[in-house]
């Protein structure tokens, strides 16, 4: 009887087969996790992922990770946990591949209890977001175990020593293949001196036979990742790019096997022992060059974000790498918690979504501890920092959820090209063994096979997006531009229209001329507005805090801040309103003014309002019409239509301006540009605009002086560079062209040494050799191209 395979996994189902929709299952486990993929669309993973599924396996009762139950453990592991979730960083040196990635990050198809899962692939780490109450840290590392990726926890990981290396079994191979390597090279060196052939016969059956024991280790331990990874591409008709590597090896080694065995000489066997040499170094080089370039998802520590110290009771904004242990800190509404602390004053409500996915704001009173990536809904509150910031934990979770995860066109497009050129490679490597077989030697046609398979490689294909786009991220960062991530450059390219808010995005928070028209504000008046505007990060209400900065605040009884309207709190008993006419006076702006106004209520009475010059951002007048020659602008502002003329001059006649929007506005046009087929980048102030930015394609807020923490956007642009926003959007054009270049380079690379490979010109080794060096030419091209045009860049 032949056997009935498992849809999910490839296991044998046994006589009872678990069936779904028509499909065999060898378990309930493997069935539930085909639905979960069907529901979400995500069937994909059966069609080119190269890898089979994996199967939990269950019953399986171990007590290995059983310490992980004890609190002072947890304690240790824990980066976050406030008693209803945690997250925990875990070691895996089982990661190895793409293929490994997406299963560990869809962690919660396979238990509900897990919110989140990232893997930083150069450390092979996961970060894990988790529900106490569903899942214990135990059962999640005896999750990971059961689909064998065993997380490694050591006494050194505890004691926050170095971390293991993950590269240990790579390194071992290495070790392995160049032992062999030079010892079967010694035995074979008769083969290539004058008088070689006097050697005694005896002598060359010994130094065959002994080539063959050290070739052993290597062929089957050294090389084993290629073939894992071969079959997990054949087991779903994918062509893996190591599958002609594995014909190769195979090849190579059956051949001078034979002739070891028959006595007809030591084969190949030099050849096969260097060319899984030169492999396995190349591939460590490749790693630690893609590891030490960190253009990796985690690559954003030079990510800047800014906080506001109290120093001596004055008031101080010093970037976060600044912050120490012991500093105290202000925290205003909406801004995000840059480190460990304790609370000093205030009444938090800690709303940790950023980091949980739980949108449930947390009481917390002072004297309580508070964990870095918690938001503060409410009044300002004061922070003592316990543990220096890791900014890397802030921008990890900065990248933590997006829900613009949209594909890489490009990255697919690659990925087929890649699998269409290894079919072709292995098609010419069949033509020349062919041909050479009944020219030449069976031995001449495996060489040429193998050479042939080894020399045209499409991983510099693979390489070129990663690094191409990795530099382009490292250079907008040095001028002052930061993304997210990688893809956010793709998407930037795509872009077809821009969108821009007015207020603190194209007019300045700062250097502007306030006037207050209305009753004559006292003194106490002006401590009290102060201290209401204090908690806001609001681009007017800065202005006002900045304004008033030489005025003392006093401690506010409640405070709730309506987002695109106006701030109401209690001070000294008293109701204090501030915000626009609407929200003060209940009623609407009909008068048309230059300025922005920002109304005050005291006790039920409107005091007046306050005069705000607008001052529009340096350099605005030179980029809109760059911009609008290549994209179609649209402005969206909360303000009165009374700058429409001003800003008609400025933008041009093609342009859209709209007015009176409140933030749900702003991100419903947003959506009904991108149901028009608009690629929509919208350019905003951050933390307001947050509905709009997360709408669009691509959001870029725009920070003032130093930095705000503004997880809704994609990037964010110093306000100094504003009018090189042009420049930023024209130089991803330009990394599409080095992409472009890079593809050429590579396919002249594998055409020049395929005319050789096919020749019989080229030995295996020497192609193992080339094979490496493609990728990193390739890579080097990318890497300085891009450096060269950045440095024409204005």
């Amino acid at each position: 009887m032949s056997e009935t395979k498992c849809v999910h996994c490839g296991a044998d189902c046994g006589n009872s087969p678990v069936i779904w929709d028509e499909k065999p299952f060898c378990c309930h486990g493997c069935k539930a996790v085909y639905q979960i993929l069907d529901q979400k669309k995500m069937g994909q993973y059966y069609e080119i992922q190269p890898m089979s599924g994996i199967r939990i396996e269950k019953g399986k009762e171990t007590k290995q990770f059983a310490f992980l139950d004890l609190d002072e453990i947890k304690e240790k592991l824990l980066l976050f946990n406030d008693g209803n979730t945690s997250s925990v960083k875990l070691f895996l040196p089982g990661i190895h591949c793409a293929s490994c990635i997406w299963l560990l990050e869809h962690l919660n198809t396979l238990h509900q209890g897990i919110i989140y899962s990232n893997v930083n692939f150069p450390k092979k780490e996961i970060y894990i977001t988790f529900r106490n109450n569903e899942i214990s840290l135990r059962q999640i590392a005896e999750l990971l175990a059961a689909i064998h990726y065993v997380p490694e926890i050591t006494l050194d990981q505890l004691e926050e020593k170095q971390k293991p290396s993950a590269n240990r079994s790579l390194l071992v191979k290495i070790g392995i293949a160049s032992f062999s390597f030079l010892n079967i090279m010694m035995y074979s060196f008769p083969e290539y001196v004058p008088g070689g052939h006097l050697l005694e016969q005896e002598f060359k059956h010994v130094f065959g036979w002994l080539s063959f024991v050290l070739i052993l280790p290597v062929v089957f331990y050294s090389a084993n990742d290629y073939y894992l990874s071969a079959w997990k591409g054949l087991k779903y008709k994918v062509i893996s790019i190591d599958l002609p590597i594995t014909l190769g090896i195979i090849a190579l080694f059956l051949q001078s096997s034979y002739e070891v065995f028959t006595g007809n000489g030591i084969g190949y066997m030099d050849s096969l022992a260097g060319l899984l040499f030169f492999l396995l170094i190349g591939k460590w080089y490749q790693s630690k060059t893609y590891e030490a370039l960190s253009f990796e998802r985690d690559y954003k520590s030079y990510f800047p974000v800014a906080v506001t110290r109290i120093l001596n009771g004055a008031e101080e904004i010093i970037p976060i790498k600044s912050l120490k242990k012991g500093d105290q800190i202000i925290v205003r509404n909406q801004e995000l918690i840059p480190a460990d602390a304790n609370i000093v004053k205030g009444i938090a409500n800690i709303d940790y979504s950023f980091v949980t996915g739980e949108a449930m704001p947390v009481p917390k009173n002072p004297g309580e501890f508070v964990f870095a990536g918690g938001r503060q809904i409410g009044t300002a509150i004061e922070l003592l920092v316990e543990k220096e910031v890791e900014q890397s934990y802030l921008t990890q979770l900065w990248n933590q959820k997006s829900d613009k995860d949209e594909e890489s066109r490009l990255n697919n497009t690659i990925n087929n090209v890649s699998q269409y050129f290894t079919a072709v490679v292995m098609l010419v490597a069949s033509i020349s063994f062919f041909y050479w077989l009944m020219n030449d030697t069976p031995g001449k046609a495996v060489y040429v096979f193998a050479s042939v398979l080894i020399i045209a490689c499409p991983c510099a294909l693979a390489l070129t997006i990663p690094f191409t786009f990795g530099s382009t991220m490292r250079l907008f960062g040095r001028k002052g531009f930061y993304i997210k991530k990688t893809e956010v450059i793709e998407q930037l390219y795509r872009t077809t229209a821009v969108v821009f808010d007015k207020t603190g995005t194209i007019t300045l928070n700062r250097e502007v001329t306030i006037n207050f028209k209305g009753d004559v504000l006292s003194d106490e008046d002006i401590q009290q507005i102060r201290s209401v505007v204090r908690h806001s990060s609001h681009p007017l209400s800065t202005t006002l805090n900045d304004y008033y900065r030489d005025h003392e605040h006093i401690t506010i009884s409640t405070y709730d801040e309506l987002p695109g309207q106006g701030i109401t709190a209690v001070v000294d008993n008293l109701r204090i309103n501030v915000g626009s006419k609407a929200f003060v006076l209940g009623e609407p702006e009909n008068e048309a003014t230059t300025e922005s106004r920002v109304y005050v209520g005291i006790d039920g009475k409107c005091k007046g309002y306050f005069s705000i010059g607008n001052r529009y951002r340096k350099g605005l007048y030179d980029v809109i019409p760059q911009l609008s020659q290549h994209y179609k602008l649209h402005l969206l502002s909360g303000d009165n239509d009374s700058e429409r003329n001003n800003l008609r001059e400025i933008f041009g006649p093609e342009a859209e301006l709209h007015f009176y929007q409140t933030p749900t506005d702003k991100k419903a046009y947003i959506k009904k540009l991108k149901d028009e087929g608009f690629k929509v980048l919208m350019i905003g102030d951050g933390l307001n605009d947050a509905g709009a930015l997360a709408e669009s394609h691509t959001g870029i807020s725009i920070a003032d002086d130093v930095f705000s923490f503004s997880p809704a956007c994609d990037a964010i642009l110093e306000s100094k560079r504003f009018g090189q926003l042009y420049h930023f959007l024209a130089f991803t054009k330009k990394s599409f062209g080095v992409i472009r270049s890079s593809f050429v380079l590579s396919f002249f690379y594998n055409l020049i040494g395929l005319s050789f490979a096919v020749t019989g010109m080229l030995s295996p080794i020497i192609a193992a050799i080339l094979m490496p060096v493609s990728s990193v030419s390739v890579v080097a091209f990318a890497t300085f191209s891009i450096r060269i045009l950045g440095g024409k860049m204005k």
